[in-house]
């Protein structure tokens, strides 16, 4: 049996939104430290890569520290309830 197209969709806007909910607690922090280091470098004049790169790094290790745990349940939430539905799709 093919299912509705209208399925399809809603899982997919589903599957969107658990993206947008795993990536936002690492690009947020990336994109404040990126922008506030920016200004420091336009302030100072110093243009080295790895000043920019360096802290960066260290804020998206620990964002993944503190919100991995919670990120992973999102994604293996969504892919058990994926499971789950396979049944209802063969009927």
């Amino acid at each position: 049996m093919v299912a509705d197209a209208d399925y399809f969709v809603g899982i997919a806007q589903q599957a969107l939104w658990i993206l947008a909910l795993v990536s936002a607690p690492i690009l947020v922090p990336a994109l404040v430290a990126g922008l506030i280091l920016g200004m420091i470098q336009a302030a100072t004049s110093i243009n080295e890569q790895t000043l920019a790169f360096v802290p960066k790094l260290i804020v998206v290790g620990i964002c993944l520290a503190l919100f991995g745990g919670a990120m992973l349940m999102l994604i293996a939430d969504f892919t058990r309830e994926m499971y789950a539905r396979i049944p209802d799709l063969l009927r």
